[in-house]
């Protein structure tokens, strides 16, 4: 299975709304046109759009959502302490999609949560080297910047079900962050000096989705070498969502790969397999989400723990990720 690498910028939406065939590829850089998603009837009540961070740290973990889900908004900042487990997680569902402002295409404005509990501002910087981000709860305050190096690349990919039901995705993996994280009071640092080794990944959405789907999805950094990985959502499909990152350079992974894990218990190692895949993964945490409010519902397990195991990089060189940190969900979703 080779997927297609789309090089030149591209309109995800045909002008009546439907998924424009040229569209459906990879990328190494965001060059797909979104606008179509959210205006209109086509795609009434199944457009998706959301933007969701999450920051390592050797400290903390730390997942800042904006969500516009066409007849709801969800706001959530969630905060684990790695020392002591300890988990705070505001969640904010509003009616509508009045409390979420998101830009039209990735990069091109900025991003805003409004509400009484949940606030949320991202920014990118005029010369685009760096995306500021600033989140507030009643518990929780952070503004960091999140560094773009020269060269960087994202893995960019549409994923289609059909012309009426698809989602095009951006995973940027492994940026450096640095800036400041309060929790209840205490300034804990991000990057830099005492809170060197932070970094940053970007969920950046775009899409039509059916009503009930579940995926996988998995992460990992260090050193250079960042790992994502996606699971189920994407089978049967002509493209996946799986790489592996080199210095910034994006090695495409092809096809698909088989997730074992016990559902009965997620803290138990998981295995990842694929044609150029070998990976383990051992948590020592797990983050349980579930929501059931009638139409909305969902189930999350996220674990965060230490991958190993190897890929093979397009030069066709075994690459070692023992000890890269990060995380896998599995997700049940109805929306």
């Amino acid at each position: 299975m080779t997927e297609d690498e789309i090089t030149r910028t591209v309109a995800l939406c045909r002008p009546d709304g439907s998924l424009n065939p040229g569209a459906v590829g990879w990328t190494r850089t965001p060059l797909h046109d979104t606008s179509g998603i959210g205006r209109g009837l086509r795609g009434r009540g199944r457009d998706k759009r959301w933007e969701y961070w999450a920051l390592v740290t050797p400290t903390h973990v730390v997942g800042v959502t904006t969500s516009a889900l066409d007849y709801a908004a969800l706001h959530e900042v969630y905060v684990l302490d790695r020392a002591t487990g300890g988990e705070l997680d505001e969640v904010v569902i509003a009616p509508l999609n009045r409390s979420a402002s998101l830009p039209a295409s990735l990069g091109t404005g900025p991003v805003r949560s409004r509400t009484r509990r949940v606030a949320v501002a991202v920014d990118e910087s005029r010369d685009g080297t760096a995306t500021r981000l600033r989140a507030r709860t009643p518990r929780v305050g952070l503004d960091v910047l999140v560094d773009r190096p020269a060269g960087h690349e994202v893995l960019g990919v549409v994923v289609p079900w059909s012309e009426r039901r698809f989602q095009y995705t951006v995973k940027d993996v492994g940026r450096p962050v640095r800036g400041m994280l309060r929790v209840d009071g205490v300034e804990h640092p991000v990057g830099g000096g005492a809170g060197a080794g932070a970094w940053a990944v970007l969920d950046h959405g775009r899409g039509r989705w059916p009503y009930a789907v579940r995926w996988q999805w998995g992460v990992g950094f260090r050193d250079g070498v960042g790992l994502q990985l996606g699971g189920t959502w994407t089978l049967q499909g002509p493209t996946t969502e799986n790489g592996v990152f080199v210095d910034g350079r994006l090695h495409k992974l092809h096809g698909e790969l088989d997730w074992t894990f016990d559902e009965t218990d997620h803290m138990a190692p998981w295995q990842v397999i694929g044609d150029r895949v070998d990976l383990t993964f051992t948590p020592w945490h797990d983050r349980v989400a579930r929501t059931n409010l009638g139409v909305l519902a969902s189930a999350t397990d996220q674990c965060f723990g230490r991958w190993s195991g190897s890929v093979v990089t397009d030069g066709g060189g075994r690459l070692l990720v023992d000890g890269l940190e990060g995380w896998v969900e599995d997700v049940r979703q109805r929306w």
